[in-house]
């Protein structure tokens, strides 16, 4: 009778010592599928969130900055570019200008690649008497911000104020009694009021403003303004030495002065904004990391004790059948049946153990594996992704599988071949 003969009377003969072989290597392996398959499908659900966190922290960032930039954008004006000729000392004691440059000045600017500012305004002010209403004002004439040539024009931080109107500031209309729509006849010329500026604790509450070339008629200064607000970037070269340096090299007939605490202001706001979306996008990153790491060392201590567990379990199996099947061998040896042949029935039959094992957990550790993703996901259809069929993973644990279950049953089996057929048999 052929080993592979034996080995099947052996099976059909212990079915329930086979069946326990067999689910013992089905654990094992259907541990190893699964948890491999659910760390496959764990990695692809981290890069797909991962993916789908950083383009939501770069449109976090985005829409973070832009609120900054508008928020910070009310702060006003945080450049002043002045005459050269102008006395900075008289200027800050008096709180306008008392020189003036020509109203070109602002277009070469704008015409010219400066990176540093933007939103240029230019103006005519000026201290003057108000006949009509017996008290001082500052003038201001604008008409509006002079768009950058080389960028996309950008919402103007004020709208020119149109021919034949003027806004007031607030403490100026509560002294006057000027409300909107009101006439407001200024150094004999008609005026309407546009619009009552709200309370700002600065000059603007004391500032009437109307068109500039209004103004340069007013004031007898056709041409000229008197100074250019601006806005400096959020960009590297907007210090206050890189903005000097690059606006006079343009207009070397000015000086620049940059408001300090509205522009630390508005850079340090920028700043924070951008620095909360890298530090928010670096903890939901730590997360998924974290996340990673607890599902590999689960995985790396959890799968090794089953399969050591399942290892000891076939081996056990292997050991009992061997006594109980002592009297077995002892009257096949008697038959002539050698040794090696005996070795042959046991070893076989843990290889088949193993690899029908081996088929049966694979295949229950892709379904578990996908059954445990699918509860995982709350059962939402396409919220998992399926643990996919690897050729070279099942072709791994074919082999593998009946070699460790062989491996489990080699002590037995060479108890067995060892057995002395004389000594079985005087026992009985």
């Amino acid at each position: 009778m052929t080993v592979w003969r034996l080995i099947a009377k052996e099976i059909a003969y212990r079915k329930i010592n086979f069946a326990l072989a067999v689910l013992a290597v089905a654990v094992a392996v259907g541990c190893l599928v699964g948890e491999l398959a659910l760390l496959a499908a764990h990695e692809t659900r981290a890069e797909k969130l991962g993916e789908d966190q950083a383009a939501a922290a770069r449109d976090r960032t985005r829409r973070l900055e832009d609120d900054t930039r508008v928020i910070t954008i009310k702060l006003g004006y945080n450049v002043l570019i002045l005459p050269r000729e102008q006395d900075l000392a008289e200027f800050h004691l008096l709180g306008h200008t008392t020189k003036t440059m020509p109203e070109d000045f602002a277009r070469q600017l704008a015409g010219a690649t400066v990176i540093t500012v933007q939103h240029l305004l230019p103006t005519l002010q000026q201290k003057v008497e108000w006949p009509e209403k017996k008290t001082s004002i500052l003038l201001m004439g604008t008409r509006g911000e002079t768009p950058p040539a080389h960028r996309d024009p950008k919402k103007p931080i004020r709208d020119a104020v149109p021919r034949g109107e003027m806004i007031v500031g607030s403490v100026l209309a509560d002294q006057l009694h000027l409300a909107v729509g009101d006439e407001a006849p200024l150094m004999g010329r008609p005026f309407k009021v546009r619009e009552v500026r709200p309370p700002a604790g600065n000059e603007d509450d004391v500032t009437v403003w109307i068109h500039l070339a209004e103004a340069q008629d007013l004031l007898k200064q056709p041409g000229r303004i008197s100074v250019i607000l601006a806005l400096s970037c959020f960009c590297a070269e907007a210090t206050p030495e890189g903005l000097r340096r690059e606006i006079t090299k343009v207009l070397p007939e000015t000086q620049v002065v940059e408001l300090s605490s509205q522009a630390a202001t508005r850079r340090a706001a920028r700043a924070r904004a951008a620095a909360h979306s890298e530090e928010t996008a670096a903890a939901e990153e730590a997360g998924l990391t974290a996340a990673r790491t607890e599902r590999h060392a689960f995985a790396a201590w959890v799968v090794p004790l089953v399969i050591i567990a399942c290892t000891v379990w076939v081996g056990v199996l292997a050991f009992l059948n061997v006594r109980e099947r002592r009297d077995e061998i002892g009257i096949l040896r008697a038959l002539g049946t050698s040794a090696r042949k005996i070795f042959s029935l046991f070893i076989g039959k843990s290889l088949m153990a193993g690899f029908a094992g081996a088929a049966v957990g694979y295949a229950a550790g892709l379904a578990l594996g996908q059954a445990w993703m699918r509860w995982e996901s709350g059962g939402a259809a396409g919220a998992a992704q399926a643990p996919i069929f690897d050729v070279s993973l099942l072709a791994a644990v074919l082999v593998l599988a009946p070699l460790l279950s062989a491996m489990a049953g080699l002590l037995p089996a060479l108890t067995a071949a060892q057995q002395d057929p004389a000594a079985i048999l005087r026992e009985e």
